[in-house]
């Protein structure tokens, strides 16, 4: 029987049936070992840390050339799977957004308000928080664990309570603030609402700014078992972010504190009242709002 018609009814290409495995270099597999080792003790090194490795060893190595052999290996990096938090809302309720060539020259001129998700030992939390554009100064936070639209709604009217009333709030385009609720309250305020273009993250620098910031300096460092530890080590951080680490972009000799509260803190008054109308609209709340009044 000729190879044409045994390939023919095995159903394999000619092709096939002649061609032989190269397999891999003796470099190739040089460097495969090395990443296998060097991925044992660290985990968390992708195809980059890979590739600089393997360059300080000696070997030329580029990205292309890490890729293929740790997928063959299927070595993945360990890295934190960081669950997509703004899932478009109902477009009825995206507004466009504001602050792009507008002067935050005063406090309460803008907020920036946003959602980020917080490693644990064993779970994650989601942090909410509000800062002053102005003065980088975070006028509220709060820790949950869930992404209900209500925890932004009642924040903003914990901060409103005790801050004063702002001009706008900026905010990504997030079912949480797409939401009838969260824009029907800041309109029944007289409160603008500014939203961050699809794709567009600067947008909402402010509030990235200090995501990274309070990530890398507290929460990989030291990641908490339980919330309460979490609770408290989230809020002396704020409390240090705000009255005792100088800020960049006040020119590393200001907190955000001095910035921010030199005109005094506006509580009570008709402030009071209109956090109470807020909270008028939320029915059922699960965390109750306090009112500061003068």
């Amino acid at each position: 029987m000729s190879w044409s018609r045994y390939c023919a009814l095995t159903g394999l290409t000619r092709t096939g049936h002649y061609y032989k495995r190269k397999g891999e270099s003796d470099e190739n597999k040089d460097m495969m070992r090395m990443m296998d080792e060097y991925y044992q003790s660290h985990p968390t090194a992708g195809v980059m840390t890979m590739t600089r490795m393997l360059r300080m060893h000696g070997y030329a190595a580029n990205p292309k050339r890490v890729r293929r052999p740790l997928r063959k290996m299927r070595l993945h990096a360990v890295y934190p799977q960081q669950r997509k938090l703004s899932k478009p809302g109902n477009a009825e309720y995206v507004h466009p957004y504001h602050l792009r060539g507008l002067p935050i020259v005063r406090r309460n001129r803008v907020w920036s308000t946003d959602i980020s998700y917080i490693p644990m030992e064993k779970w994650f939390m989601y942090l909410y928080a509000i800062i002053d554009v102005y003065s980088r100064y975070t006028v509220g936070w709060r820790l949950s664990s869930t992404l209900e639209g209500s925890n932004c709604t009642e924040q903003l009217a914990e901060c409103v309570s005790r801050h004063g009333r702002l001009e706008i709030v900026n905010s990504d385009q997030g079912s949480q603030y797409t939401s009838p609720a969260w824009v029907n309250a800041l309109k029944s305020l007289g409160i603008a609402i500014s939203m961050d273009g699809r794709r567009r993250c600067k947008d909402n620098i402010w509030i990235e700014r200090f995501w990274r910031t309070i990530k890398q300096e507290y929460v990989h460092r030291y990641p908490e078992a339980t919330v309460s530890r979490l609770r408290a080590g989230i809020g002396s951080f704020i409390a240090f972010y705000n009255d005792e680490r100088p800020h960049q972009s006040l020119g590393d000799v200001i907190t955000p504190a001095k910035m921010y509260l030199p005109a005094g803190l506006q509580r009570g008054g008709q402030y009071a009242i209109l956090a109470s109308i807020l909270r008028g609209q939320l029915k059922n709340n699960i965390v109750k709002l306090s009112i500061y009044e003068e």
